[in-house]
């Protein structure tokens, strides 16, 4: 999933778009210029990507709400923050979810990174820079999250919009944010912690994607990244959730995954048991890929690996209309 800057197609990402051959888009930064503004773009991106109508290609926006809307201007409903949707009754709110869906499909948006399952203590909320200091978290009560993100995910998923639930396990209880440092560690949530709850019910409303966090959970695997540990993708994720669907990356370009190369980054995910990878920097996007190309080459397990996931993503596109296969 290569990310695009949403204020316009470039020259040099339609060329790295198309050479890469990305089956998924991801709009970056913010925008005001509505759904129709959007949905030219969109329209844009899918000339340059499907070269066929029987896969085509998922692009996606960062639609949380609050200070994580990266959609906005005409068409587009200000979203409120994750604290003040917490404040909805459940109905409510996937009311709501289902017209911000409907808004997002009729741009071209056929995928919501939203919403947040990451619980958020409640001594923690002033210093967690990626979730409290942000209001993107439910709340504190693990039974809380896990109700409102239901009824996000099934308003969105009303609407035609597929789901990611986010940042397995958690980026509740750090306090430095991924996107920005590569040393965050969480020393507390373990295997079956009761803060997972918001994610089990995700997947039991039938969200299609699971955004691992790119944090070290010291608990779990404390010798690698949770977006690189087979121990929380292969055993929590697939095993414990009994997820079948899409596991996706936070972004592999943040800062925290600058000391690989980004083969390296891709490849490690991978091979840990992950099926899509964010690329938020479009100028990485073919070494990656050149990168996944000579391993699947080289390494028939490794191949094995990216059939089965692209797989799942293709099966994810066969269920909103996407692929005729």
């Amino acid at each position: 999933m290569v990310g695009i800057n949403s204020a316009g197609l470039t020259q040099s990402d339609a060329t790295v778009l198309a050479e890469t051959r990305s089956g998924n888009v991801l709009l970056l930064g913010n925008s005001t210029v509505g759904t129709a503004g959007i949905r030219d773009l969109t329209r844009q991106v899918r000339q340059v990507s499907e070269a066929t109508d029987r896969v085509r290609i998922v692009i996606a926006a960062d639609q949380e709400g609050g200070l994580v809307q990266r959609l906005r201007g005409r068409g587009f409903d200000p979203i409120p923050s994750a604290v003040r949707q917490a404040q909805l009754s459940d109905r409510e709110l996937k009311a709501e979810a289902r017209i911000w869906g409907r808004q997002l499909k009729r741009a071209g948006i056929t995928a919501n990174l939203a919403p947040v399952a990451d619980v958020v203590p409640p001594a923690m909320t002033g210093v967690n820079e990626p979730i409290g200091q942000l209001r993107r978290g439910y709340g504190s009560d693990p039974a809380l999250v896990a109700e409102k993100v239901i009824a996000f995910v099934s308003g969105m998923q009303a609407a035609g919009v597929s789901t990611t639930v986010k940042h397995f396990p958690g980026l509740g209880r750090v306090r430095e944010n991924t996107d920005f440092r590569s040393d965050v560690i969480d020393r507390i949530t373990r295997r079956g912690d009761p803060a997972l709850v918001g994610f089990r019910s995700g997947v039991r409303a039938g969200a299609d994607m699971i955004m691992v966090s790119s944090a070290t959970y010291t608990k779990i695997d404390s010798r690698r990244r949770a977006t690189f540990s087979p121990t929380v993708l292969r055993v929590m994720i697939r095993q414990d959730l009994h997820f079948t669907g899409v596991i996706i990356s936070d972004d592999l370009a943040a800062t925290a995954m600058q000391d690989l190369s980004p083969e390296d980054r891709v490849i490690r995910f991978l091979t840990a048991g992950g099926d899509l990878a964010i690329l938020g920097d479009p100028a990485i996007a073919q070494a990656a890929a050149d990168g996944v190309v000579a391993k699947a080459r080289q390494d028939d397990g490794f191949a094995k690996l990216v059939a089965a996931s692209a797989l799942r993503v293709v099966e994810l596109k066969r269920r909103h209309g996407l692929a005729d296969c």
